[in-house]
Formats: structure tokens, sequence, C-alpha cells
């Protein structure tokens, strides 16, 4: 009787010889068949040369920029699938040398001293590092080579989950961008209405905490009594890394909804006192887990400091993410939806204050904003009833916003003791509602 055997999954070689197939018949549709074919062979054996010749550094600089070129089309011309199999063929064309590697690792273990050893650790370092740090680097020859392996690993972030063997990869190049984002190279810019218009939307398509609904809405956000700073990459010029929005005002608004009315007037920027940071947002999904927000803000206190010495505080109006679906556990009877009413005003006020300052998860405070801020050393300052009235405010946290302060006297102590401790610095308002 015959059996029926299960085919074996597809390797990363299989699948981009078909993506080739795939491509190749997509964009050469009016082709004969045989000619189709031809082509889609084409493709996946140029791909495969391409990758071979990178592993043997064939050529000089130019070689390997036409080289790096022409894979980074190739890449960019793939679905999500192909991309993963692209990337499956990369992480195995260049593997370390296992030789070299087994050299290593047995003269780490035959040293007899501390030379040795240390001669050892760096042959094993080179070993392990050569072949795939090598191909990454080489897309730096590209003008927008950086912005190409910032998106790759968006790709890689996401396809994880479903291929964890591509977790290597990862590895090898979180650590080429952390030393190519380390903050020495990183440029603090303002953004304002006449900057270039490539930036201004980018602002309008990365904006992550208000949705930025039109041209005036940003407008309004880069006036007079505003400010709006980002970090920006030498090799990435009209590609924010992160930014912040900041509102100049007397005295801290206890609605989002203020801020952000168009038809406010225009404050006064000598008589304000207050500096609310009021949206940050991550540019990048590449640089994802690539901290580069904690710097951003101090980086922005020294500059209003120095631009608006008058101001004598900084702090935030931010969205407690969390707050809601921990609720729903913690006190279902609380959670109700649409807005909140009066009568819940003291109840949830106080629920908000457990949730920021003692529930945690695992180590860390539950609410991953309220890492951030803590991390960087602020404290939790003041929490606001109704603070944010939106449809997304109210599903989020019941409508519940928090502000951070930072106190400059206090960031480095506070953040000391919630990195060795992990206590959470909050004010005596806030620590009354407990």
């Amino acid at each position: 009787m015959n059996q029926e055997t299960t085919p074996e999954p597809l390797g990363a070689l299989d699948r981009l010889r078909g993506w080739g197939q795939r491509l190749a018949a997509a964009v050469r549709s009016g082709l004969a068949p045989a000619r189709a074919q031809g082509a889609a062979t084409g493709l996946a054996g140029e791909l495969e040369q391409l990758l071979a010749e990178s592993r043997a550094t064939r050529g000089g600089e130019r070689s390997a920029r036409e080289r790096a070129q022409r894979i980074a089309a190739l890449y960019r011309s793939a679905g999500a699938e192909e991309r993963a199999a692209i990337l499956g063929h990369i992480g195995r064309a260049f593997m370390p040398e296992r030789e070299a590697v087994d050299a290593a690792v047995a003269a780490m273990r035959e040293a007899a001293d501390d030379v040795a050893r240390g001669h050892a650790e760096a042959q094993l370092r080179i070993a392990l590092d050569a072949p795939r740090a090598k191909f990454f680097a080489q897309f730096n020859l590209l003008p927008e080579g950086v912005k190409f392996l910032v998106d790759l690993r968006a790709d890689l972030l996401a396809f994880l989950e479903h291929e964890p063997a591509l977790d290597v990869l990862r590895v090898e190049l979180d650590g080429l961008l952390e030393s190519w984002f380390d903050p020495g190279f990183l440029e603090l810019q303002r953004i304002t209405w006449q900057s270039p218009a490539l930036v201004l939307e980018k602002l309008i398509a990365y904006e992550a905490v208000h949705r930025i609904g039109s041209w005036e809405d940003l407008k309004n956000r880069l006036d007079r009594d505003r400010r709006c700073y980002a970090f920006f990459h030498p090799r990435m010029p009209n590609e924010p890394l992160i930014f912040v929005e900041i509102a100049l005002a007397k005295g801290l608004p206890e609605s989002v909804q203020v801020l952000l009315d168009e038809q406010a007037p225009i404050g006064e920027v000598r008589k304000a006192d207050t500096a609310v940071f009021y949206s940050i947002s991550n540019a990048q999904k590449g640089l994802r887990g690539i901290s580069l927000g904690n710097l951003l803000l101090k980086r922005v206190i020294a500059a209003l400091q120095r631009d608006l010495p008058w101001l004598t505080t900084f702090c935030t109006l931010s969205p407690i993410p969390g707050f809601r679906r921990w609720l729903e556990r913690a006190a279902p009877a609380l959670a109700r939806d649409g807005a909140p009413e009066e009568a819940l005003r003291e109840p949830l006020l106080e629920a908000c204050a457990r949730y920021l300052v003692q529930e945690k998860s695992g180590a860390l405070p539950a609410d991953p904003v309220a890492q951030f801020h803590l991390n960087n050393g602020a404290s939790v300052d003041r929490i606001f009833w109704r603070a944010d009235a939106s449809e997304r405010g109210l599903a989020q946290s019941c409508g519940m916003m928090v502000s951070y302060r930072y106190d400059l006297d206090a960031v480095d102590r506070n953040h000391e003791e919630f990195l060795s401790s992990g206590r959470v610095a909050a004010s005596k308002r806030v620590l009354r509602l407990l």
C-alpha cells in the first residue's frame, strides 16, 4: 500500500529560487513562457552569484558598491515571504568559518596564561564577526545604505516569530547599528515650519501619540509657542529617527485637547515657565530597541535652557497606554465603556496612582511609557482626570494622563535608584492617592 509522505519544508535556497520565478513572471508577464522561465532562473542565479562574490570579497570598493546596490534592489523588489527567504540564505551563506571558530575555542581552552587567552579571545571574535559583519557593512558604501539596513532590521524583527533562525542576523545587525547610531554621531535639529517639506511630511507620517490630522494641525504644532526637535543621522539627512513635540506654557495644562486646539490663541513665549513634552515618537521601526529617547530629552532640555533660560519646569503630559487593560483585570467595575462619570473620579485617580507607582511587569513598572521616563530619572508628578477625552484616550486609559517631571537636580539620583532597586520616584500629591 502506498503511504503518503509529508514533503520537507523548503530550504532558504529553494524558497529563493521560487521567489525568482514568481518575480520574473510578474515583471515580465508579457514574455513568452520559455523566456519568462529563463529570466526567473537568471534572477535567482544572479542573487546567488552576488552573495558568493560578496563572501569572497571579489574586486575593490567599486565592485563592492555595485554588488550592494544590486542586492538592495533585488531585496526591495521582493515580498515579505521572499525577503525572509533571502535573509535566511544570507544567514547561511555568511556563516563563520567553522574551522576558525573551533581553532579559536580550542586555543582558549588550552591557554596557559592571560596573554595566550587574550590572543585566543581576539581570534574568536574575528572568526565569529567577520563574514556577516562585513556583508552588512558594505551597504554603508551606498548613499541610502544605512536607511536600507534600518529597514532590513525592521523586517527581521517582524519575521522572528515565525523564522527564529534569523535571530543570529538580528544580533549581528544590532551590533553594527548600535555603533553607527552612537550618540556622538547623532545631530539634534529643531524642526520648524520652514524645514524641508520632505521632513515635515515625515512628521505627519511618523507621529505615533497624537495623530497629525492636516497641514494646519502641523503648522499649529510648530508655531511660536511650540518647539519640535529630532535626532538625525548624517547618512539619513531627511529621515528623523525620533522626535519630540513641546508646548511652552504658563503652568501645566490639564488637558491634551487644549494643547492640540488649532483655534487656541498663541501663547506668549516670554511669559512661559513650563516646557511640556506632549509627544515623543520613534520614527524608524528598524531602530526599535536601540535607545535614543533618553538622550533626546536630555539634549532638548539643555537646548531649551540655553535658548529660553527663563523656563523653570520641564515635564510631560503623557498617555498611560496600559492602564485600562490593567484596570479591567484589577477593578472591572471601574472600567466602564464611554467617558467615566464624575463619581468615578477619586477611585480612578487612586487606581491610576497604584498602577503607575506599584504595579510591576517583572522588575519594571507595568506601564511602558512609565518605564521609559522613570528610567530617564523623571518622577511621577501629577495624574490628570479626563485629560485625554479622545476615543483613543478613553479606550486606553479612561481619559487619564500623567505628568512626569524632569527635575534636573534629581534626575541622576532617580535614575540610579530606579536601576538599583526599582524605586519609582513620585511626588507627595501622587503618593497621597495610594
